[in-house]
């Protein structure tokens, strides 16, 4: 959402692509988290519940860590039904909804940190200070280059 929003992006694709798209990315996001709580079910070197991918504390594993996990999650799923319920909730607290994404970034990240068990390989460390690198650079990005106001764009294409 940060990078699709700001320029370039904002002029080269059309609103309807940049939601379409975000709605897809956001969904694929969801499917790898449910993924890694399928995987972990399944997973015969620890016990983990379907209980204990739904009740944030209840995984005997670290369980603050991997309960921030399973709140992280649970509020990701919040926000990406929020997209249908946009029109009835409004957009000023769809939009402020969708600023929990940064929290659900933060929790996600510690709880990888935290409980994850390869924490500590440095592929893993170069893929946590990827992710971090890039949502800080696409934040500072998006504000210092914010995307262009929806009247100006229709001005634009009217005077084309």
């Amino acid at each position: 959402g940060l990078v699709l929003k700001s320029r370039p992006f904002g002029k080269a694709l059309k609103p309807a692509t940049v939601t379409d798209l975000h709605r897809f990315v956001a969904l694929l996001a969801l499917g790898a988290t449910a993924l890694h709580g399928v995987t972990l079910v399944l997973d015969e070197a620890i016990t983990i519940t379907w209980v204990g991918l739904l009740v944030p504390g209840t995984i005997p594993y670290r369980p603050l860590w991997t309960g921030i996990g399973v709140v992280a999650a649970e509020v990701m799923l919040v926000v990406y039904a929020s997209f249908s319920q946009r029109k009835r909730i409004g957009a000023q607290n769809w939009r402020r909804l969708h600023w929990a994404t940064y929290g659900v970034f933060a929790a996600m990240t510690v709880h990888g940190v935290m409980s994850g068990t390869d924490t500590r390989q440095p592929w893993v460390l170069g893929l946590y200070l990827g992710a971090i690198g890039s949502v800080v650079a696409a934040t500072v990005f998006r504000a210092l280059v914010p995307p262009a106001k929806p009247e100006r764009r229709r001005r634009e294409l009217v005077t084309e």
